[in-house]
């Protein structure tokens, strides 16, 4: 889908910070939940929940149902893992799933943490950011 630019001014753009979910909304994210318009083609699943945000790097053959996510935190000596699942989802160790990245990371982290930016497919040693990048840039 094409994308505009707009200008909004200081005002606007702290209300749309405020109402953003830190690491994981965009701009346009915050809008649309704001304006009421559905956030995208979310796939519901046999089990009746919608696909995670990792769907489309699944579709795009970017990533594969298995994949392992990595993210090294090596002043700690820690190396946190999560597995791509078939509806999009990152699951881990311990069983959780997430629809999102970053919020699967923190679980991991125990603090806020940009997991399209921290996450690293295994395989490929490339971030998520970059796998999405190359998605949204065709």
């Amino acid at each position: 889908m094409p994308m505009h630019r707009i200008e909004v001014d200081d005002q606007v753009y702290a209300l749309l910070q405020q109402h953003a979910e830190p690491f994981v909304d965009r701009e346009n994210d915050v809008l649309r939940r704001l304006l009421g318009i559905d956030l995208g083609p979310e796939k519901v699943k046999e089990d009746g929940r919608p696909g995670g945000d990792l769907m489309g790097l699944i579709e795009a053959e970017l990533l594969v149902p298995g994949d392992e996510l990595i993210h090294v935190q090596s002043r700690k000596g820690r190396t946190h893992r999560a597995v791509v699942t078939t509806d999009g989802y990152l699951r881990l160790p311990d069983g959780s799933t997430y629809a999102k990245p970053s919020p699967a990371l923190k679980a991991c982290v125990g603090h806020d943490i940009n997991g399209w930016g921290q996450w690293t497919h295994a395989r490929s040693n490339v971030p998520l950011q970059a796998l999405r990048k190359k998605l949204l840039d065709g």
